[in-house]
């Protein structure tokens, strides 16, 4: 295996969610102050030559700041085309999670290794998406679905009209999906169906070991990020969301009293407060590198 050698990278990993936690649609900004007020916003995603999401100018100067004391790691369910529209502050991120861990990003290509790994875990753990999909579909009606998609060959999501869906669909098809080893989650307009083993927090273990970072930080607001809050040292989620509206809550996770791109500003502040601290640390010896078999790269490194 060889020598150790010094770490070069900072102790911490900053893995967060993007979509309403560091970037917001203008309907999902939640700006309550006087327009004469308000924050001046940087649009950072264009889609179809129109502006989409954004953050305030504070957060993204902060946000461009991380790298000198943190790997950040975006972690998203978006595809990775969804996530290439997006222009973040700072240097590119050498990792990025895409597809709610389906996909990891080195350098801007997808890891071939980890997603060979992916779809074996996927093969043995639950129901195919073929199945899935095909009973979301009969059991939803066409009169409030507006779109159906198939994410990266890994899950199925449908865009809604939220204020035609029948009281108690969705928590049946939770029901239902839970028997078939599959998670739902509603996020603003948009009903995902996400295999259980495809999660942000194993991609982020993945990270971990190859770049020996010594402490998380995360952050997200979802159901689907509940799992990459768990597994972090220290974690915060915004006053809106999934997991807001649901209470959700452990002792390591601080809930923000803010909502809406305020959260997002205050969310980048934490991370860069807490990662100055751990940056002071003495770097880790790591070992030199040498070949990991794939099977080991979603095992847990803590908890």
């Amino acid at each position: 295996m060889g020598a150790p050698t010094a770490a070069t990278t900072p102790t911490a990993l900053i893995a967060s969610d993007l979509d309403r936690t560091l970037i917001y649609s203008s309907a999902a900004l939640q700006l309550t102050v006087p327009d004469a007020a308000a924050p001046r916003l940087l649009c950072v995603e264009v889609h179809e030559r129109k502006p989409l999401s954004y953050m305030t100018e504070t957060a993204a100067g902060l946000l461009a700041g991380l790298s000198r004391d943190a790997v950040f790691v975006p972690t998203t369910t978006r595809t990775r085309k969804q996530f290439r529209r997006i222009q973040l502050p700072g240097p590119p991120p050498r990792f990025a999670i895409c597809a709610n861990g389906g996909h990891l990003l080195v350098d801007g290509g997808s890891d071939r290794d980890w997603r060979r790994a992916v779809a074996a875990r996927l093969a043995d753990e639950c129901a195919s998406l073929a199945e899935v999909r095909d009973h979301m579909l009969a059991a939803a009606d066409p009169a409030w679905v507006l779109k159906e998609r198939i994410a990266e060959d890994l899950f199925a999501y449908l865009v809604v009209d939220r204020a035609q869906l029948p009281e108690g669909w969705l928590e049946e098809l939770s029901a239902w999906a839970e028997t078939k080893g599959w998670t739902v989650s509603l996020q603003g307009r948009k009903i995902y169906a996400v295999p259980k083993p495809l999660t942000k927090s194993a991609a982020v273990h993945e990270v971990v070991r190859r770049t020996g970072a010594e402490v998380v930080l995360a952050a997200g607001d979802s159901l689907l990020d509940a799992d990459l809050l768990l597994t972090a040292d220290h974690a915060w989620r915004p006053s809106h969301g999934e997991l807001a509206d649901t209470g959700w809550s452990a002792p390591h996770v601080t809930v923000l009293p803010e909502r809406g791109v305020a959260a997002g500003e205050e969310i980048l502040r934490r991370f860069v407060s807490t990662a100055a601290g751990t940056a002071s640390l003495p770097a880790p010896l790591l070992p030199a590198p040498a070949a990991v078999p794939v099977s080991s790269s979603a095992e847990a490194v803590r908890g």
